[in-house]
C-alpha cells in the first residue's frame, strides 16, 4: 500500500492580487480602446515596401514557435487527461487526482473558450485589414462590425491561450510546492508573451487580443483552482461544543 498523502491546506488568497490585478487590467483594455495604442504597435511589425508582417513567411515564427509549440501544449493535455484518468485505477496517484482533475479541467476550458467567442465577436485580424494589405475594415472592440462576407476570427488570442492556460500549474503546484508553483507562473507568463508577440509579428493578433488572453486564461485558472482546490483551514475548522453536564 502506498503511504496516504493529505491533502494540505491552501495558502490564503489575496484576492486585492488575484482578481484585482486582471479585473485593473481589463479596465485599461477598455480604455485603451480610445487610443491607436493597437494599431501603431501593428505598423511597427508591418513592412509597407514588401506589403506584408515582417513574421508573415518566418519558419520560425511558424513552424517551430506556431506549430511545433503548439503540439508541446497539447501532448502536455493529453499527458495530464491519461494521468488524471490513471489516478483512478493507480493508489500511488489517487491522492493527487484532485490537482490533476483541476489542471485538465483549467486547460480545458482555458483554451476551450477561444473558438466560441472567436465566432461571437467577429474581430478581424491585423492581416485582413485594408491598412496592412487587406480588405477588411477595422474595428474596435466593443463597435458594431462593419458588413462583410468574411468575418474576423481573431479575438481572443488562440495561441496565446495554448502558453498562458499553463497558468494553471501555478495554481495546481501552490500548496504542495509553492516554489516550483512560481517558477511555473514565470514560465507560463513567459510562454504566453512569446507566443503572443510572435503572432503579432506574423499579424494574426493586436496586442490588446493578447492581453484579453492573457487576463481569461488566468480568471479560468483561478476559479478552476477555487472551485476544485481550495481548503480553507479556518472554514473546515470544527468548533466541538462544550459538554454539558445534566444532573437528575
Amino acid at each position: 500500500m502506498p503511504p496516504s498523502v493529505t491533502r494540505p491546506y491552501s495558502q490564503p488568497l489575496n484576492l486585492w492580487l488575484c482578481l484585482g490585478i486582471p479585473l485593473l487590467g481589463a479596465i485599461t483594455l477598455i480604455l485603451l480602446e480610445l487610443t491607436s495604442l493597437d494599431m501603431d504597435l501593428a505598423r511597427l511589425a508591418y513592412d509597407s515596401t514588401a506589403g506584408a508582417f515582417i513574421g508573415k513567411h518566418s519558419y520560425f515564427l511558424e513552424t517551430i514557435l506556431h506549430d511545433r509549440a503548439k503540439q508541446v501544449v497539447i501532448a502536455l493535455s493529453v499527458l495530464a487527461i491519461a494521468v488524471f484518468i490513471s489516478s483512478f485505477m493507480l493508489g500511488r496517484l489517487k491522492p493527487y487526482r484532485r490537482e490533476l482533475g483541476c489542471l485538465v479541467l483549467s486547460m480545458a476550458l482555458a483554451t476551450g473558450f477561444v473558438t466560441p467567442l472567436k465566432a461571437v465577436t467577429a474581430v478581424q485580424c491585423p492581416w485582413s485589414l485594408s491598412e496592412f494589405g487587406g480588405k477588411e475594415t477595422y474595428s474596435e472592440l466593443l463597435s458594431p462590425r462593419p458588413p462583410t462576407d468574411k468575418p474576423g476570427r481573431c479575438w481572443p488570442g488562440g495561441h496565446a491561450a495554448t502558453g498562458f492556460s499553463l497558468f494553471a500549474l501555478f495554481f495546481v503546484l501552490r500548496d504542495r510546492r509553492p516554489r516550483l508553483a512560481r517558477a511555473a507562473l514565470i514560465f507560463a507568463f513567459a510562454l504566453g508573451t512569446v507566443f503572443s508577440i510572435g503572432r503579432m509579428l506574423q499579424g494574426a493578433h493586436f496586442f490588446s487580443h493578447n492581453v484579453w488572453t492573457a487576463v481569461f486564461c488566468w480568471l479560468i485558472s483561478l476559479g478552476s483552482y477555487y472551485a476544485v482546490l481550495y481548503r480553507n483551514k479556518a472554514a473546515e475548522k470544527v468548533t466541538e461544543p462544550d459538554a454539558i453536564s445534566v444532573q437528575s
